[in-house]
């Protein structure tokens, strides 16, 4: 099988992101939304992202306009899927909006097109299960922007057969992204199963340690090679979507995160990080601002339960042979901006002290510090 005509499902942040990718890359796209203003609306940012291309003599006039021309914005549905190999869905994060989209969607669409989800937390399974082809569903998880990203998680369902793998992994690849495979649907996949855990780990470190932001966020920067803090990713990702990611996963796997109520408080107030103005930190203006993190600061606090309850999810994932070391550290780099491996870093605090810290948060605070099999073992 081969793959020449893609139709994007959602022309939001991700879904126009993705068209443009996939016809930079000679692909045929269709991108399709519920109305057209969304759609003229999403073709201006493509139309903006590649005359800055231009600008930037990356591309030329005359490639801006072949690739341009390549994306068909449409509303109707069954126009969309008419002639589609691959849809790749790019909906909002609701499960009961997804079901709805996929009824519409599997009355119309031709019994060969592989459906993939670009979700980030919802399970591939549970969504390929209500569809007429869950042999023909994968998880296919673009990051945001996805014109600058290169990393893509690719999840299979329970059901989906090897050929659809290596179609989604041979596509990846085909619009100069870097494929990651979680061999498993599991809670969170790869990167969000290993960040958001992170983000309220942060609080809590600041609870018991009565450590600063700055001093937490620091030490993250410096010690363990992040590109920025915990604290001001999270501002930077929105604690909107940290809000989310954390209620589907807690409520899937309770082992997955240990959910602190200050994460909940700053959704409930609106304080959702950069774009408000107002998260962890406090923004001045719409334009996107640094925290002044030092070597200094960093000297203040050891890490040591962040980076454990980082490496055990990590461990996890290898238990449960839902990925491997090379493939974590591949995803926590594309994904995340690490520099350095997070296995290495770990050499560097010691393994046996790592592991001492989780039994001892263990034994105070519960089951969700228990070490790993996999660190023990190590």
């Amino acid at each position: 099988m081969t793959i020449k005509n893609i139709t994007i499902l959602g022309s939001g942040i991700m879904g126009h992101g993705i068209a443009q990718v996939s016809a930079m890359s000679g692909y045929n796209v269709i991108l399709r939304d519920i109305e057209q203003q969304f759609l003229d609306k999403a073709m201006e940012k493509i139309k903006w992202s590649l005359d800055k291309m231009v600008s930037k003599q990356k591309i030329s006039e005359e490639e801006s306009y072949k690739i341009f021309s390549r994306i068909t914005p449409e509303v109707d549905l069954g126009k969309a899927l008419k002639n589609c190999d691959l849809m790749i869905e790019a909906v909002p994060e609701i499960m009961d909006l997804k079901k709805k989209v996929y009824a519409e969607v599997d009355a119309v669409a031709n019994k060969n097109t592989v459906y993939a989800s670009n979700t980030s937390t919802l399970p591939i399974t549970e969504i390929a299960n209500i569809t007429s082809r869950p042999e023909r569903f994968i998880g296919i998880h673009f990051f945001n922007p996805p014109q600058l990203m290169k990393l893509v998680e690719v999840i299979p369902g329970q059901k989906t057969t090897q050929e659809i793998v290596d179609l989604t992994m041979n596509f990846v690849k085909s619009v100069s992204k870097e494929p990651v495979l979680c061999r498993k649907d599991v809670v969170g996949f790869i990167v969000n199963r290993i960040f958001i855990p992170l983000v309220h780990e942060a609080v809590w470190t600041m609870d018991r340690t009565k450590a600063s932001m700055t001093e937490i966020d620091s030490a993250i920067k410096f010690k363990l090679h992040f590109p920025m803090g915990i604290f001001e990713l999270a501002d930077f990702t929105g604690l909107d979507v940290i809000h989310k990611a954390t209620i589907e996963m807690y409520s899937r796997d309770k082992k997955v995160v240990n959910p602190h109520p200050l994460i909940q408080k700053l959704f409930d107030q609106k304080k959702l990080g950069q774009k408000t103005g107002s998260g962890f930190y406090e923004y001045a203006g719409e334009k996107y601002e640094r925290i002044n993190l030092t070597e200094e600061l960093a000297k203040k606090i050891e890490p040591i339960q962040i980076i454990g309850t980082m490496l055990n999810n990590a461990a996890w994932l290898v238990t449960n042979q839902a990925s491997d070391i090379p493939e974590i550290e591949k995803a926590l780099n594309l994904g995340m901006g690490l520099r350095k491996p997070i296995f290495e870093t770990a050499k560097e605090f010691g393994m046996t002290k790592i592991i001492r810290e989780l039994q001892t948060l263990s034994s105070n605070y519960g089951k969700f510090y228990e070490p790993d099999p996999y660190l023990l073992s190590i």
